[in-house]
């Protein structure tokens, strides 16, 4: 005999978890057209230099966007509670009138990080930004209305505000926690590289000139020989985890860089320093030394 289905039962097979909506909004091609031409728009509007340095936060070695974020939707939420408080009109406007101001450099600096992303972390991105847009333009309605006088209009706008601020939070977390976006990728090396020196390999086996990659026990390392120098870097860009090995060595004013060929990060080979985004973490670095043999050897550079 077949076992009784129980009548809620199937409703609970029906209800999907909030990770394999955003699974799916990752892998679906449905907002790839405005995505493309987006972020090409945004790419050519916005050239590597001092503007689209600072939106990434090169400046400060953390991305700008998280705390923007964190101050516009600490105002709204903190509208949310003087709204069921019953607190001052004026302090609740204020806050209203801070967040609505907040969130436009918040967008600039989220939506040049977001040019230079993966495909897959840009879908989320961008129902993230849509999710953003639309609770700025409730949170702008809800303060009009209070300045109008309708404080009841206004506190309902606020909280229909506040759910789609809410919804554009969860997707910014899946983007920074589970896509990594934002993070540094290079950050684990200094716990996969033990201390002291390791044997590399023959100076005479390296071109002279041209990058390469080499394997240290669980990491791959970006080599690069200039005659008799040997210099050394994590390969993986802490960008996005790009092959430097594949990238452009270029003079920066007078200092050796090389550039990640996947998204532009732009890195000093003398310390590994951001000397261009969207990068804001250093790229790790290891000493080099040279035996009577010949032979190459490195370890994890000191901070």
């Amino acid at each position: 005999m077949k076992e009784a289905v129980k009548p809620g039962r199937k409703t609970l097979k029906r209800i999907v978890p909030p990770d394999d909506l955003t699974d799916r909004l990752e892998h679906s091609t449905v907002f790839d057209g405005p995505i493309i031409v987006l972020a090409k728009a945004v790419r050519q509007r916005v050239r590597p230099g001092a503007l689209r340095d600072f939106l990434h936060g090169v400046p400060t070695g953390k991305p700008l966007h998280p705390p923007f974020a964190n101050f516009t939707l600490g105002c709204w939420m903190a509208t949310a509670v003087l709204d069921l408080a019953h607190g001052d009109g004026r302090a609740t406007r204020t806050l209203l009138a801070a967040g609505i101001g907040g969130a436009l450099p918040t967008a600039a600096a989220g939506i040049v990080d977001w040019s230079s992303l993966h495909r897959e972390q840009q879908r989320v991105g961008f129902v993230h930004a849509l999710s953003n847009v639309t609770a700025l333009g409730m949170y702008t309605a809800s303060l009009l209305l209070r300045l109008a006088g309708r404080e009841r209009a206004g506190r309902i706008t606020g909280f229909m505000g506040l759910t789609a601020a809410t919804v554009g939070g969860y997707l910014g977390g899946h983007m920074a926690y589970r896509q990594a976006a934002g993070a540094n990728h290079a950050e684990s090396v200094a716990h996969l590289v033990p201390l002291g020196w390791h044997d590399m390999g023959q100076i005479k086996n390296l071109p002279d000139g041209r990058p390469v990659t080499r394997r240290l026990g669980y990491i791959d390392l970006f080599v690069l020989r200039r005659g008799t120098q040997v210099i050394v870097l994590a390969d993986h860009c802490s960008h996005l985890a790009g092959p430097l090995h594949q990238g452009k060595i270029t003079m920066l004013n007078g200092e050796v860089c090389v550039t990640c060929p996947w998204h532009g990060s732009t890195f000093r080979l003398a310390d590994g320093s951001v000397a261009h985004g969207p990068a804001t973490a250093p790229q790790p670095t290891f000493e080099t030394r040279v035996s009577e043999d010949g032979m190459i050897q490195v370890r994890p550079a000191l901070p």
